[in-house]
């Protein structure tokens, strides 16, 4: 018997393109169905049991249809949805969902045009409140130069877990070029994982390297350094594996993200450490059952 082992970070969705104008020139292997029956063999050929889909899209729709898959496939742990934090109706509005594979909440805040204004908010902020008083999980997704701009918010909100999304998207493509963007995304990182309710998620870094001239030596250099850093910064015990899949896929197969993280733990974590890398930290913080295989 051992722990499951959770990929922390994915996505499906049925594409049209109106419904995800992210999808852009260039990354057409996305354009297309992307459902549970694509995902499974792969993530059991890679020793997980399970995943956690996580919104791509803002809009109720996209909640109910990731609700609809989990509830039919004990391969989907659970749902991190989307809904409007700052609506009045918010405690309504999520009760509608039921709480079965309902794990919390994520909106795209890399996408706001100023993110501090954003998470400034007073509605914003009464609805997060309220999401940690239920034991809801939310997840923050903002890119490296954002980071500065939500410190305040994540130190404000400590009453249950907040979940940072690919290690705030660090800069990789910058990496190369100087010093400068690993140093501030480093002490960005180190502010957030001094806040003990902060956990962070190994996912989503190959697709921040220059993906479209294909991944490097160097890149992969990049990736396990910032890893370390992850590590440095929050401790074994708030990591946790994420794939981004599909989105992963323009610059890596899903087996060598899975091989690059582990690697990577192989020589920096024990092997109690490895598991809550692989499943623990995500069921921890995400209140799922540590079931065993």
């Amino acid at each position: 018997m051992k722990p499951q082992r959770i990929d922390a970070h994915q996505h499906f969705w049925r594409y049209r393109p109106e419904d995800y104008p992210w999808i852009g020139r260039g990354m057409e292997l996305l354009a297309k169905d992307r459902m549970p029956s694509e995902l499974h063999p792969v993530l059991m050929a890679e020793g997980l049991d399970t995943s956690i889909a996580v919104q791509a899209r803002a809009g109720r729709e996209e909640t109910g249809f990731l609700l609809e898959l989990a509830r039919q496939d004990v391969h989907i742990a659970g749902v991190v949805g989307w809904e409007d934090i700052s609506c009045a109706q918010l405690a309504d509005r999520v009760g509608e969902w039921g709480r079965d594979k309902l794990l919390g909440f994520r909106h795209q805040i890399q996408d706001e045009s100023d993110v501090a204004a954003f998470v400034a908010q007073p509605g914003f902020n009464r609805g997060v409140a309220w999401l940690q008083g239920q034991r809801l999980v939310y997840d923050v997704l903002v890119y490296q130069r954002q980071l500065p701009a939500i410190q305040a918010f994540c130190a404000r909100h400590d009453a249950h877990w907040l979940v940072l999304d690919h290690l705030g998207k660090p800069a990789l493509a910058e990496f190369g070029k100087g010093e400068a963007a690993y140093a501030e995304w480093r002490r960005e990182l180190r502010a957030l994982g001094a806040l003990p309710h902060v956990a962070c998620k190994l996912s989503g870094l190959v697709t921040e390297a220059d993906w479209i001239r294909g991944l490097r030596p160097k890149d992969y250099e990049h990736i396990v350094l910032c890893l370390d850093t992850a590590l440095d910064a929050f401790g074994a015990q708030r990591l946790m594996f994420g794939s981004d899949w599909p989105v992963c896929l323009l610059a890596a197969s899903y087996a060598r993200v899975v091989a690059v993280v582990r690697e990577w733990a192989e020589t920096r974590l024990s092997a109690s450490e490895q598991e809550q890398l692989w499943g623990g930290t995500a069921a921890r913080c995400y209140g799922l059952a540590r079931a065993r295989v």
